[in-house]
């Protein structure tokens, strides 16, 4: 990215808050997530810092996983000659449409250091093989 300062100096920094805020409203409505198929199943790890599992409900319906949830953040400072506070929340919710083969009655969640981890069981083999339907006559 190429940044522009002008002569007077000051607008870059008037315009640099609003660019920092509108990244930090994208992050609050789309934890960062990445998706991966692992052997036997799949895993989707969501980036929650400062998020309580109780916050959090994942859920499993027609094939498609749900997050949801709310961030709640409150950070203070003081010194000498300043005091600063800053509070942060706001609801969340991301949604993944599972492969056909996941298995969506074999759900497991965990979080750890602020990261959601969800992982998914692929059916076997024999769940999701082809079958032959028998025509009824009349």
């Amino acid at each position: 990215m190429i940044e522009q300062t002008h002569s007077t100096g000051w607008w870059p920094s008037v315009y640099e808050p609003l660019r920092q805020m509108s990244s930090r409203i994208a992050d609050w409505f789309a934890p960062a997530s990445e998706a991966s198929s692992k052997g036997d199943g799949y895993e989707i790890t969501i980036e929650l810092p400062g998020v309580a599992p109780d916050d959090v409900e994942v859920s499993v319906n027609d094939g498609m996983l749900t997050l949801k949830g709310e961030k709640r953040s409150h950070r203070e400072e003081k010194g000498d000659t300043y005091f600063f506070s800053e509070r942060q929340y706001g609801a969340f919710s991301r949604s993944f449409r599972l492969p056909p083969d996941a298995d969506d009655s074999v759900v497991e969640a965990d979080m750890n250091d602020g990261v959601l981890t969800v992982s998914i069981q692929k059916k076997t083999e024999t769940e999701t093989a082809k079958r032959k339907i028998e025509i009824n006559r009349s």
